[in-house]
């Protein structure tokens, strides 16, 4: 068994056409869910479903989010009557008792459902809608992603990170903004003064997580500050990764970094944004997968490949790197 980590979309493009290295029945997956937010009263947790729709065959593989030719009517219309009704189009957090009130996962992170600021499909919505409603019958979050798992015929074992709230706040000058609202809708404009993980203090990591945990870890090439922060922010993971051996894959190429807002996150919160920072960000690694280009020198094992992720032929090859790099540690 091997479990990996998961935020944004490194590691599911990691896991894409890895089946042959690492079956998905032996090979779980931790999900990042401080990205999560609440719209309209239901549920979206980006990360989770990002492997769950890939898993289940059916995710958008052109913008690594939502469905495939999943139809947006309903998201359509949102706006639509918001245009028509003169009502602002930018995301609309409800007012600050209500960011504390109902139910508890979502803390911090809810918005109202017009003009709707991330584009839902109406299949992506279901998905959502039925999160939620298993939640409001009194599962957690782990056993309503354990359904949904079912519902999709997915063998790997999809895990949130935690069962508790932890919602990834970016303080700007213009304040604070959720993850979502500050990558999704502002593509990442606004100047990072810090980044909260709010909630992680309180949270605790399932017993599920803490099991998958106890074998050997894969962090895949996420963004470092808020794809893998909210985990290792949450009491117990860290702990976790320094007793088991793990391997990670550089999201950089030295400070050529692949996409996303990794860079400027990373610049943003002290740390150098490049492979050598990101081996200073994981001192828990034991060993690194880095491109074939990237003469970083680290004082850890180091397996070079092409990590070009840009298609399923490219995910096996990266995959059968990271299993040599495990064969040096584990």
């Amino acid at each position: 068994m091997v479990t990996f980590l998961a935020g944004g979309t490194g590691t599911p493009k990691l896991l894409w056409g890895a089946e042959a290295v690492f079956p998905p029945a032996d090979t779980p997956v931790v999900g990042n869910t401080g990205d999560d937010v609440e719209i309209a009263g239901h549920l979206v947790c980006p990360d989770l479903d990002t492997q769950l729709f890939l898993d289940g065959g059916v995710l958008d593989t052109e913008t690594w989010w939502g469905i495939d030719d999943d139809p947006h009517r309903t998201h359509d219309e949102l706006g639509a009557l918001a245009e028509r009704a003169g009502l602002d189009s930018g995301p609309r957090y409800l007012p600050a008792d209500a960011q504390t009130d109902g139910r508890e996962i979502a803390r911090w992170r809810r918005f109202s459902g017009v003009a709707e600021f991330m584009h839902i499909g109406d299949r992506d919505r279901a998905v959502h809608l039925t999160r939620t409603g298993l939640i409001d019958e009194g599962h957690t979050l782990t056993e309503a992603t354990r359904r949904l798992c079912a519902a999709f015929g997915v063998d790997r074992s999809i895990l949130p990170m935690s069962d508790d709230p932890v919602a990834s706040l970016i303080h700007t000058p213009d304040g604070v903004q959720h993850f979502q609202e500050w990558w999704v809708h502002r593509n990442g404009d606004p100047a990072v003064e810090r980044v909260e993980f709010r909630g992680a203090d309180d949270a605790d990591p399932t017993p599920a997580v803490l099991d998958a945990l106890d074998d050997p870890v894969v962090v895949g090439p996420s963004n470092p500050v808020t794809s893998l922060g909210p985990m290792l922010a949450v009491d117990g993971i860290r702990e976790a990764l320094d007793s088991t051996p793990v391997v990670a894959v550089s999201p950089f190429v030295e400070d050529r970094v692949f996409s996303g807002p990794a860079a400027k996150l990373m610049a943003a919160t002290g740390q150098e944004p490049s492979t050598a920072g990101v081996a200073d960000a994981y001192p828990f690694a034991d060993a690194f997968v880095l491109d074939s280009e990237d003469g970083t020198d680290l004082d850890r094992p180091v397996v070079h490949t092409d990590t070009a992720l840009d298609s399923s032929a490219d995910s096996e090859r990266v995959a059968r790197a990271v299993d040599a790099a495990l064969a040096e540690v584990a």
